[in-house]
């Protein structure tokens, strides 16, 4: 994910500030949970935002509904930006943490159109851990959602 650094002062949230009108955004949509807006570092022209309109710092901090949302204003946003960048591919992008690769601690997700040749990479090491510790791990996760 290319850099960013948000350089908002501790306890001050830009996407909060961009939600209420307070700093310019070119806006792409919005609803009563979500708000779409262009990024300022367009990783390919379109590349676009989609953000709860509540300040959640992450997935784990958003409601069921404000989660369903968002990924319904992401689809909407994703069939747009098809119609009207006509790219090869899209891919939708979502982090949390800074281990996550989180910069901007108000839950969004990226919307970015995707072209061959496009310079975007989404590589990491794969693990073939085998059937054994796959299946302890679907035990534990599981365990957890019961």
């Amino acid at each position: 994910m290319p850099e960013f650094v948000d350089t908002s002062p501790p306890g001050v949230c830009i996407f909060c500030k961009l939600a209420a009108g307070e700093v310019p955004a070119a806006l792409v949509y919005q609803d009563a949970l979500t708000l779409a807006f262009m990024d300022l570092g367009q990783v390919t022209p379109g590349h676009v935002l989609v953000a709860s309109r509540r300040h959640a710092v992450d997935l784990f901090e958003l409601t069921p509904e404000e989660c369903a949302a968002v990924m319904q204003s992401s689809q909407r946003v994703a069939r747009a930006v098809q119609a009207a960048f006509q790219p090869s591919g899209m891919t939708l992008l979502q982090a949390n943490g800074r281990s996550g690769g989180q910069t901007v601690f108000h839950f969004h997700m990226h919307v970015v159109p995707r072209h061959e040749g496009d310079g975007v990479g989404l590589i990491w090491p794969r693990q073939e851990p085998g059937h054994e510790v796959l299946q302890d791990y679907a035990r534990r996760i599981r365990a957890a959602m019961a």
